[in-house]
């Protein structure tokens, strides 16, 4: 049965009218994979000479156990964004004898061989070969590989849970984020004692059956899950949930572009896409960490001006780079209607310039690094504020690629395009640089400085600039509408 499955699916990618399209993608990713196994066997081969510099008291594989608790947790966090889940259309083989269960084992048996699972093979199994090549026990180091292993099936399979639950996802992310803090800040020796747990799995083999019986668990489980749901009128039935409304009430301080706030705030809540940039926008603020903790850079550095423009405004470009492709599904509808498009770019640009403030807030505790550190998110605030807001509004009139909301988070690039990728040039590039240059001819203070008056100049101007930003989305609003339509975009 399993055969037939395959040559089905064979037959269905091959058949597809999208195949060379298909074809070309999976070619390039090949190459991709192939480099990708090739440089992690390369550096799993080297990995014992490494550490044996690094830890000349230590032994390698304990060395390796330490950091064995931030390799799951991280695989199992980015495994939830790239990990692409198998599918088979089910429906047609329902009314047909065809087991259930049989269907459910080669859904979990397709994604036991996944490309991620063969990663940690791949940087583990040169290690392995090379303690065997120093004298190490045999048993135990295979014992070790396979409870690797078993782990590494485990993370899969709970992939399956997570994947389909936010909340899940989101405990994940904590425990990673707070797991990483108590062990940098000294609150907890999580490495030590995730070590001596990792390191006994290498110590007594008897262990390996401990993740050898997790991965078959967590097989179990899902296993259980999709078999009671593949039933023919398990599609039929319509999914129903509670409404949960709010009328914002708040909002209407805001004058004319309330409604449009409402309508944005309430995309932003009930879409997973867009509460998943939401949530990354918020996680952002913590971004600063990983480079005010270095001292290889001064507190001048240009790199802190790239940390305050992502930092302060990453709503603006999660966000504001698929205007108005959020609103895609209804767009033509709302063009046809009399409302005022200077309004509605209005409510845009005043729901990122909260986030831009907000950001900011969040971001005042920095001047724990230093003053420096608040006056460059201040300044990078301020330029948001007064020139990316334009410049993302400007090349937001380009959009015309289709976002259903309907679909997935994960690996969902809808409405992404050359366009996406050419804004972080005057976003990023050109404060950063700008910045650069008049701080090593001039200083510090002068370039911060012109940041400042940049940003305040262009807000001064905001009213021009949306006279001129209105009269182009006008322009351009039937080849949007044309656009939106296309739903293979």
């Amino acid at each position: 049965m399993f055969q037939h499955f395959i040559r089905l699916q064979w037959k269905s990618f091959f058949r597809s009218s999208s195949m060379g399209k298909g074809l070309g993608l999976k070619i390039i990713m090949g190459f991709l994979a192939i480099y990708m196994l090739g440089s992690l066997a390369l550096s799993g081969g080297f990995l014992f000479v490494i550490l044996q510099k690094a830890f000349p008291n230590l032994d390698p594989v304990l060395v390796v156990s330490k950091y064995l608790l931030y390799w799951i947790l991280a695989e199992l966090f980015l495994r939830y964004f790239m990990q692409k889940l198998p599918v088979l259309d089910i429906k047609p083989f329902l009314t047909l004898p065809v087991k259930k269960s049989s269907i459910t084992h080669y859904i979990l048996g397709r994604s036991g061989v996944s490309f991620y699972n063969f990663l940690i093979l791949f940087f583990f199994g040169p290690f392995a070969i090379v303690l065997l090549a120093q004298g190490y026990p045999t048993v135990k180091v295979l014992g070790w590989l396979l409870s690797l292993l078993g782990i590494v099936l485990s993370i899969n399979y709970i992939n399956f849970i997570i994947n389909k639950s936010d909340k899940a996802f989101m405990v994940v992310g904590t425990v990673l984020l707070l797991t990483y803090a108590m062990d940098y800040f000294g609150w907890f020796p999580v490495k030590e004692y995730a070590g001596k747990v990792f390191y006994a799995l290498y110590q007594n083999p008897i262990f390996t059956l401990v993740p050898i019986a997790l991965a078959g668990a967590t097989y179990w489980i899902n296993y259980n899950y999709l078999r009671n749901r593949i039933f023919l009128d398990a599609s039929l039935k319509q999914k129903t949930k509670l409404a949960e409304t709010t009328d914002l009430a708040w909002t209407k301080r805001f004058g004319d572009i309330a409604p449009f706030l409402q309508l944005d705030m309430k995309l932003i809540w009930r879409n997973k896409r867009t509460k998943m940039q939401l949530f990354i926008s918020l996680a952002m603020i913590f971004y600063g960490l990983i480079f005010y903790t270095m001292e290889d850079f001064g507190p001048t550095s240009a790199l802190f001006v790239l940390v305050g423009i992502l930092m302060t405004g990453i709503f603006l470009s999660n966000f504001g780079q698929f205007i108005p492709a959020w609103d895609s599904e209804y767009y033509s509808m709302m063009m046809a209607q009399n409302i005022p498009l200077r309004r509605y770019l209005e409510s845009k640009v005043g729901l990122i310039s909260v986030s831009i403030v907000v950001m900011f807030l969040l971001s005042i505790p920095y001047v724990y690094f230093g003053w420096k550190a608040l006056v460059i998110n201040f300044a990078c605030a301020v330029y948001n504020l007064g020139i990316n807001i334009p410049v993302i509004l400007y090349f937001g009139s380009f959009n015309k690629k289709r976002i259903d909301l309907t679909k997935s988070a994960v690996g969902n690039i809808q409405g992404t395009s050359a366009i996406q990728f050419m804004v972080m040039i005057p976003l990023m590039v050109v404060p950063c640089t700008l910045y650069f240059v008049i701080k090593t001819f001039v200083s510090f203070e002068v370039a911060i400085g012109i940041l400042c008056v940049l940003g305040a100049t262009g807000y001064a101007f905001r009213k021009t600039i949306m006279d001129w930003m209105t009269e182009r989305y006008r322009k351009k609003k039937y080849g949007m509408i044309a656009g939106f339509k296309e739903k293979n975009s």
